[in-house]
């Protein structure tokens, strides 16, 4: 075919076709762009085609859990083989579209609450797996090759023409629909209230199909609260030891945290513990964060100067409202999030990643995914990773690129920190052989063994048995007796050869909380700034306010 007789504009036909065709199927009961919820299932029907790429919203935290509701319920004589496009796999419904026939094909990032039913869906044949990828790495897709053709997502209020206000849980949805909008796709979001006057615009009615009000308010999980009340003394150890034997050390003043206990030990120390070092004003200044509760008492004692998110946090609207200083609020008053910006800030402009995993191999290679659970990683390979398109230099990059011992040209290095307890729940051991991901990658068919961090980024491991720091290991035994060295009793730790262990030891590459001048009998939970979730809400001046399931008073 010639460029003379080539059709260019077969997407925008496409896409009138779709629109035209949804028109004649809704009639009277579209008004411009809205439409009643009793209609979605007929507005569905008439835009989707089988085969169709469809991008269902489903963040970490807020979800289109109406449309993904709707989407599972069509039939699937006449919609069939979507391959859906999905951040994280959250509801029940994500995987009944594959269950009922609907979809085949998934690229997704995480799939927490949902892997173990992933795992027997992919086992039965019922879904194929294009990739698992982290949140950046999909975003990215959607503006290559696998944009979008039909887009479900969710805002907090539409105006009359089709604006939306995404309030302070943006998360995915800009990205979302600038891929879809852009390459002649539809978009159709779902809304909590349809409004004469926006607080703010976030989404253009431009980039808007069509908009209807959910039956109810979408929902939003409380993913990043954690309880002080279940912090355990053996997580305030780690937090100590994390505290001054990495934050101290290197001065990590940009930095994100992962989700868990052990990080909000951390967070609960500052106030306390490395204020008693005299780090205040020294370390964790700036972030790349949701707006966790547990940093509460850390930003009203001063450590924390600012906060970009990913999503925000139910029950801490009020408060972060009240602190605009150290978040990102608008005009309105409320925060804006966005994951894509917040994962590249993550990646490139902090010095610092610290979270957890389930398993850690020999080579320092750790993963979420395990014999039966298809978990995925979400944004912990963009975060734990060291950023070798960085170019801007920092006390700590450097500090840690000269420990690395770069040969030839000089280069900074990111800190990728696994903190992780020996063993999990059910005396499962952190510290394994061989990852489980090679097992799970041979029985489903994956082309590469599914690692959230590659050993090669990571530049400590923390355990209760003390911080190996990988950088300064000179060759890989070393590198696997340093590991060994703090796996405590499992299998892993107990086969370390003891004299190379207390010879790394001697030369700072292992070091345990004596050696760090640490007194583990002051390792207790009176250290943490706030004990309780009502401790929170009295330290947030009264501005927090937890979800119901975290209110035990």
């Amino acid at each position: 075919m010639t460029a003379a007789n080539r059709v260019w504009n077969r997407l925008q036909t496409d896409r009138r076709e779709r629109l035209a065709q949804a028109a004649q199927a809704l009639g009277t009961d579209l008004a411009g762009k809205l439409l009643p919820s009793s209609r979605i299932a007929d507005l569905l029907h008439a835009v989707l085609r089988p085969g169709d790429r469809v991008c269902l919203e489903g963040n970490n935290q807020k979800q289109a859990d109406f449309l993904g509701m709707a989407l599972a319920g069509l039939d699937p004589q006449r919609v069939h083989d979507l391959h859906m496009l999905q951040s994280v796999l959250a509801l029940p419904e994500h995987l009944d579209v594959f269950d009922r026939g609907i979809a085949s094909k998934l690229d997704f990032s995480f799939s927490g609450p949902q892997a173990a039913r992933l795992a027997r869906l992919v086992s039965a044949g019922k879904i194929q797996i294009g990739a698992i990828h982290t949140y950046l790495e999909l975003f990215g897709r959607y503006f290559i090759d696998l944009p979008p053709r039909v887009s479900l997502i969710a805002a907090q209020a539409a105006d009359r023409h089709g604006n939306l206000y995404t309030g302070p849980n943006t998360e995915d949805t800009p990205a979302i629909v600038e891929a879809t909008a852009f390459r002649s796709g539809i978009v159709i979001a779902q809304v909590n209230e349809i409004v004469d006057e926006l607080p703010r615009v976030d989404i253009p009615a431009d980039w808007v199909d069509f908009a209807v009000r959910s039956p109810r308010p979408h929902y939003i999980e409380p993913l990043f609260t954690r309880d002080p009340a279940l912090i355990s003394e053996i997580q305030v150890l780690m937090a100590m030891m994390a505290i001054k034997g990495i934050y101290a050390e290197y001065e990590i003043e940009r930095l994100n945290h992962g989700i868990g206990f052990d990080t909000a030990a951390i967070e609960l120390l500052l106030p306390t513990y490395a204020e008693s070092l005299g780090l205040k004003g020294r370390i964790a200044r700036h972030w790349a964060l949701n707006p966790h509760p547990a940093l509460i008492p850390a930003i009203e004692a001063g450590f924390v100067e600012s906060i970009h998110s990913f999503g925000s946090e139910l029950g801490m609207e009020r408060y972060v409202e009240a602190r605009s200083d150290v978040f990102y609020v608008g005009p309105d008053g409320t925060m804006r999030s966005n994951r894509a910006f917040c994962q590249a800030a993550g990646h490139y402009a902090c010095d610092m990643f610290i979270g957890s995993t389930l398993q850690i191999d020999l080579q320092g290679n750790s993963s979420t995914a395990t014999l039966g659970r298809i978990s995925g990683f979400g944004g912990a390979p963009n975060m734990g990773a060291d950023a070798r398109g960085r170019r801007h230099a920092s006390p700590a990059w450097l500090k840690a690129g000269r420990e690395a011992g770069n040969a030839g040209m000089p280069r900074g290095r990111k800190l990728v920190v696994q903190m992780v307890e020996t063993f999990r729940e059910h005396m499962e051991p952190a510290f394994v052989e061989r990852l489980d991901a090679w097992r799970l990658a041979e029985t489903s068919g994956m082309a590469l063994p599914p690692v959230m961090i590659y050993g090669d980024d990571v530049s400590h491991i923390l355990t209760e048995e003390g911080i190996a720091n990988l950088l300064l290991c000179r060759n890989e035994e070393e590198r696997e007796q340093a590991i060994r060295g703090v796996a405590g009793y499992t299998a892993v730790g107990l086969a370390r050869d003891k004299r190379m262990v207390e010879n790394l030891r001697d030369r700072g590459v292992i070091r345990r909380a004596e050696d760090l001048g640490i007194d583990k009998r002051l390792a207790t939970r009176d250290l943490l700034a706030a004990r309780t979730m009502k401790d929170l809400v009295r330290a947030s001046g009264g501005l927090y306010e937890p979800p119901r399931r975290f209110r035990n008073w």
